[in-house]
């Protein structure tokens, strides 16, 4: 069954498009200044005080060097708080450490201030800029507001401040740091961190797979600090080759392959005043993650989430901070996999919490008694709460009205809305945001206003601070497509995009979106690149502007059809967002549900008319890029070229915690990962074959395609390379590489599928 259902809203368009003159996006021009989004913002925040609206804002002429911006809601004027360049003119080398640390959040191809936070009160912003650390006081004139804390060779990093203001804590030297904000003066509370031990910080598998990006955590009453001590002497070390374009580095790092053993991680306690550590328990079991860490409200206890190493099962620990005694809370068990919870919130005015479970099949909200005692469900149905790409869904708790605030994707699959819902019974959201599309908001401390960043495939994202009714106070971007935009040269040749929906094998929906080549002419015959990801844990069907957050792969569709090709995104099963029995069908076997999904995408194209049925390409990067290999080699009369970047080949070489989720130990199912690896298949490559992989990639390992290209070379086969001396998985974000790369891949299309040039 195909249900087609094209995107109406081009009227305005169309209307535009009639006094302008159409220039064709360029893969240069993606990359160069100004961002052709328009002036978006990054990081957005309102102040605890809810005094102000804060964001990131690139530079006009280099969109990727990121400046403090606020909108001060009282006077309704904007400033630019903090001009990194006049700051930091020139940034140095990045330390080891950081470069690592912002390839894990994906924001690797940044510079400039790329994060910051508020203090308790709202009244200073703490950031970090060429390695050290910035405090930024509100209260005082501009030119007297910034304070540099840290003037060290070392590199500072995950800094915060402490819940009451006093002081700002920060890891160096894999060590733990506290500095007092009233005398400057600063100390360790550890001092053992160095070589394989590490304090206070995540470790490889918590940043790359489980977004816990810190190990350490604040007591409310500042008394103590939870901190987890890592060990990674267990874990393999790896010899990996970081190939530049004029050295190569060899790094021997440890990295958790699946089926091998990961860091050992203890929980302790220090005590500020005196310095006393106390262990805290988790469990007699070493082999286990710690997924998250929260204090309750009163500082004398931490919840932990344990996940057994299988993934089947997260307990919900209660810790004593004073003994390091605990005791389970809740259990959450799965015959697949339970995914992590990011939605636990203590009520500040009753002794509960919300937490987040899939129990029904899709992730809702549910609250509890401090003892672990179901209270009541507070949302349900065949919709997920879920947040923007998988963040925080639960953004505010009103307990004097008695309303809770999500984002939840209850009005379909492919938008985002804010909605509220009662604390006090169970009952149907009310959904706040209105207009079609992908809303992601923040809501204020106070629950009387939130922020909403809005878009759809023909609207860039607009700003505006609204009521918790929906009302709208003030736009503060408006972003329209006017003549000052800086898309506005390129909008006559903008490509629409359509969305439909299959049917897989088993009666499930699959929804795509579709960009028919420019100058659509029915009665011809179009070549298509079905552009792919597939992997867990991630939807590229969206009715936003610009494809998946944080790429460019929006403006690179567009430019594909542009170039008179038909660009076709379809979500498999086991992609991410759509409940369990859509998402844990790839359990114990990767590679298969999500091909024979595509191919029926294939087989839909195949049906329209205006498609060439012998020039239909399949592009992919990371998960994409083991997907497009799949595809050519397992699905070889449906693709007749294909691009594959960064694939895994073998998941037996990939880590522990993602690869494990889905296939378990590889001690334990051999067979299943034989059948979900490339390599079996190698003898059927038929089609012709571009691997593309950075050289110095710690995430998927440039040995993964080293080991593929060895073996098409032993069955004869024929393939090209582009490799990228000192690229990591992110290079096509990078604009020093993303340019050549995006290229490259036009150019093989282009030469393999002979697409008519317009």
């Amino acid at each position: 069954m195909n249900v087609f259902r094209p995107l109406s809203l081009l009227l305005p368009l169309l209307c535009w498009m009639s006094g302008a003159q159409a220039e064709r996006l360029s893969i240069k021009r993606i990359f160069s200044p100004p961002d052709l989004s328009g002036p978006s913002l990054r990081g957005a925040q309102i102040s605890p005080d809810g005094r102000r609206v804060t964001w990131l804002q690139g530079k006009a002429d280099d969109k990727d060097r990121m400046d403090l911006w606020e909108y001060d809601i009282r006077s309704g004027q904007s400033r630019l708080l903090v001009d990194s360049r006049a700051l930091i003119p020139r940034e140095g080398r990045l330390s080891d450490e950081e470069r690592q640390r912002r390839e894990r959040q994906r924001i690797s191809s940044l510079s400039g201030i790329v994060e910051y936070l508020f203090a308790p009160d709202g009244q200073a912003l703490l950031f970090p800029l060429g390695g050290d650390l910035f405090y930024y006081d509100l209260r005082l004139p501009a030119a007297q507001a910034v304070r540099q804390l840290t003037r060290t060779a070392e590199a500072e990093t995950d800094a915060r401040f402490s819940p009451l203001g006093r002081s700002v804590s920060f890891i160096r030297n894999q060590n733990l740091f506290v500095l007092d904000l009233a005398t400057n003066q600063e100390r360790a509370l550890t001092t053992d961190g160095g070589g394989l031990i590490r304090n206070g910080m995540a470790e490889f598998i918590a940043q790359e797979e489980m977004a816990r990006n810190t190990g350490y955590w604040w007591s409310p009453d500042e008394q103590h600090i939870a901190y987890t001590r890592t060990d990674e002497t267990p874990v393999p070390e790896v010899e990996r080759f970081e190939i530049n374009a004029d050295e190569v580095s060899v790094y021997t790092q440890r990295y958790p392959a699946a089926g091998t053993h990961n860091a050992l991680i203890e929980l302790k306690s220090i005590e500020l005043k005196s310095g006393k550590v106390t262990d805290l328990d988790l469990g007699p079991e070493r082999d286990i993650y710690l997924a998250r860490v929260d204090w309750f409200p009163d500082g004398r206890y931490l919840a932990a989430q344990r996940q057994s190493r299988d993934q089947r099962r997260l307990d919900l620990l209660k810790i004593d901070v004073g003994s390091g005694k605990a005791s389970t809370l809740l259990t959450e068990t799965s015959n697949t996999w339970v995914d992590l919870n990011d939605e636990l919130t203590f009520l500040a005015r009753s002794r509960a919490f919300i937490w987040a479970s899939r129990r029904t099949g899709y992730q809702h909200l549910y609250l509890y008694d401090l003892d672990g005692r179901l209270i009541r469900p507070l949302t349900s149905g065949k919709w997920m709460v879920v947040g923007d790409g998988g963040a925080r869904a639960l953004l505010g708790v009103d307990e004097v009205a008695g309303r809770i605030y999500f984002v939840a994707n209850e009005r379909g699959p492919l938008e985002r809305h804010l909605y509220s819902a009662p604390l006090r019974r169970t009952s149907a959201p009310s959904r706040i945001t209105e207009e079609v599309g992908w809303h992601t908001p923040v809501v204020s401390p106070d629950h009387r206003f939130f922020l909403d960043v809005y878009s759809n495939p023909d609207r860039p994202p607009r700003v505006q601070l609204r009521s918790i009714e929906g009302r709208v106070i003030k736009t503060l971007i408006d972003n329209g497509l006017d003549d000052s935009h800086p898309y506005a040269p390129y909008l006559g040749a903008h490509v629409p995009t359509e969305f439909g929906t299959l049917q897989a094998a088993d009666g499930q929906t699959l929804y795509y979106q579709m960009l028919r080549p420019a100058h659509f002419d029915a009665t011809r015959k179009y070549p298509v690149i079905v552009d792919v990801y597939g992997g867990p844990g991630v939807q590229r069907v969206r009715r936003a502007w610009g494809g998946y957050p944080r790429t460019n792969e929006g403006f690179f569709r567009q430019i594909l059809a542009q170039s008179g090709y038909l660009v076709f995104t379809l979500d498999n099963r086991g992609s991410g967002f759509r409940g369990a029995a859509f998402e844990s069908l790839i359990h114990q076997r990767m590679g298969k549900i999500e091909v024979a999904d595509q191919v029926e995408g294939v087989k839909f194209l195949r049906s329209l008319p205006f498609v060439d049925p012998a020039r239909i390409g399949v592009f992919g990067w990371s998960y994409g890029g083991y997907m497009a290999l799949m595809c050519l080699l397992t699905a070889p009369d449906y693709f007749q070229a294909g691009v594959s970047g960064a694939p895994v080949t073998d998941w037996r070489m990939y880590d522990t915690h993602y690869t494990e989720r889905y296939l378990g130990l590889p001690q334990q199912n051999g067979a299943g990962y034989d059948a979900s690896g490339v390599l079996p298949y190698a003898a059927e490559l038929r089609a012709p074959l571009l691997i593309m992989h950075g050289m110095a990639d710690d995430n998927v390992l440039f040995s993964n395609s080293t080991k593929l290209f060895k073996r098409l070379q032993e069955l004869d086969k024929p393939f090209d390379v582009m490799t990228y001396p000192g690229g990591k998985h992110g290079l096509l974000r990078h604009a020093d590489m993303g340019p050549h790369a995006y290229e490259m891949i036009k150019r093989f299309f282009d030469e393999r599928l002979q697409a008519p040039h317009q």
